[in-house]
């Protein structure tokens, strides 16, 4: 599991049947500032996720791949990779918040 920030979302107009419906977003993992362990910061990378819960643009989110994508009741039928789980509130280091959404 890891935390991602939407940045995006795909559509896909022609798709396997059992994807429809589906939203799509684009996300980008983030980590713990190693230096300073005060912030989040990008990994670079990004991934396309099925969103179960109704996540947004700039919302941060629990990201699970592999197998584990599908063993959700919403997903456990699906040709997916990777899954968004929960909306972040907030993220606590040792007793430093780094990460409020409000």
């Amino acid at each position: 599991m890891f935390i991602a920030r939407v940045t995006g979302s795909v559509v896909s107009t022609q798709k396997v049947a059992s994807m429809t419906g589906h939203k799509l977003l684009v996300v980008e993992p983030y980590r713990l500032n190693g230096e300073t362990r005060d912030e989040l910061v990008t990994t670079g990378r990004t991934f396309i996720a099925v969103d179960t819960l109704g996540a947004g643009e700039d919302d941060y989110v629990l990201i699970v791949q592999g197998s584990s994508a599908r063993l959700t009741p919403e997903t456990s039928k699906l040709p997916i990779d990777a899954v968004i789980i929960g909306i972040v509130d907030s993220v606590h280091i040792g007793k430093q918040n780094v990460y409020d959404r409000e």
